[in-house]
């Protein structure tokens, strides 16, 4: 896998972060409602609809993980985050066995009793419970991922090769539906299409938190595009994300400065040492990051619950 890549000493610096942030911060507007952070403190998010599309050609200019500030110790948390989905996992304790353990600050017992689940899960609208048990009107279940790979393998012409993470049912509020879900699916429209034995993957995304959401999100789908292109044996070619409501929390401004002064360097290679025939067999330690030049890390930064 790693020589799809051209060589490091021949790729350029891509400033499509930092530019994304700037946009947002040009053309945004305060959100009216707050939303509330790790300590119960009501914040208000700058957000800005329909940012321009961020396009990433893997073969050109490699993995996008970003370099204005170090993620190494965290990225393989997020490649985990996904591979738990894909294979199905709705609960907490699910998503460690995979090596991600950030959702304990969403699925306390307080936010899953408003939602009327049991502490600790994620709920049937979760991203895992759409991936792997999408219900069915005939009370079935459905595997968006193993429908989609066998379709891509028979059909690889079709342009309707299409995952979605969204289960309505489960994620309308009103007076008639409780949400059953303590967060809302924020990511993982994807798809995918076949061109000249290439594959390239368009990740559509509802909501991004810029600073903490998006460095976990390239990650974890470039790795889906490399594993996905191994087990089509095609060449994993473009990602390209499209943003509906990109946003920056007001208690992360210090932090946006710091990342807008500092230098943008090539992307890394991300690169397969290992491989499996099915999708749901792969896991993070299956992905290995190297050419990776970044700046320091930088902890501490504050996230909306």
């Amino acid at each position: 896998m790693e020589s799809v890549y051209k060589p490091y000493d021949e790729r350029v610096p891509d400033e499509q972060y930092k530019n994304l942030i700037k946009e947002v911060l040009e053309k945004g507007i305060w959100s009216p409602s707050p939303m509330v952070d790790k300590d119960g403190k009501e914040i208000r998010t700058i957000d800005y609809m329909g940012a321009t599309p961020l396009r990433f050609n893997i073969l050109e200019n490699g993995a996008p993980i970003i370099t204005e500030r170090d993620i190494s110790g965290f990225y393989r948390s997020a490649i985990g985050e996904l591979c738990a989905f894909i294979n199905g996992a709705h609960t907490q304790e699910e998503l460690v066995k995979f090596g991600c353990r950030w959702w304990k600050s969403w699925a306390t017992p307080a936010k899953c009793q408003k939602r009327g689940l049991e502490a600790g899960d994620l709920g049937p609208g979760s991203y895992g419970a759409a991936f792997a048990t999408f219900p069915t009107a005939d009370g079935k279940t459905f595997n968006q991922f193993e429908e989609i790979i066998k379709q891509m393998k028979e059909r690889p012409e079709l342009k309707t090769h299409f995952i979605s993470p969204w289960i309505p049912q489960y994620t309308i509020r009103n007076a008639d539906h409780q949400q059953k879900v303590v967060v809302a699916p924020c990511h993982g429209w994807i798809h995918f299409r076949i061109l000249e034995d290439k594959l390239s993957m368009v990740m559509f995304q509802r909501s991004c938190d810029l600073l903490i959401g998006l460095p976990s999100n390239w990650a974890q789908y470039t790795a889906l595009l490399l594993a996905m292109s191994e087990i089509l044996n095609l060449v994993p070619y473009e990602f390209v994300h499209m943003i509906s409501d990109a946003h920056i929390y007001e208690n992360q401004l210090p932090w946006v400065d710091e990342i807008l002064s500092r230098p943008s360097q090539a992307f890394p290679t991300l690169k397969l040492v290992k491989t499996h025939p099915n999708i749901s067999d792969y896991r993070r330690e299956d992905f290995e990051l190297s050419d990776y030049h970044a700046g320091e890390k930088i902890k501490d930064i504050p996230v909306g619950i």
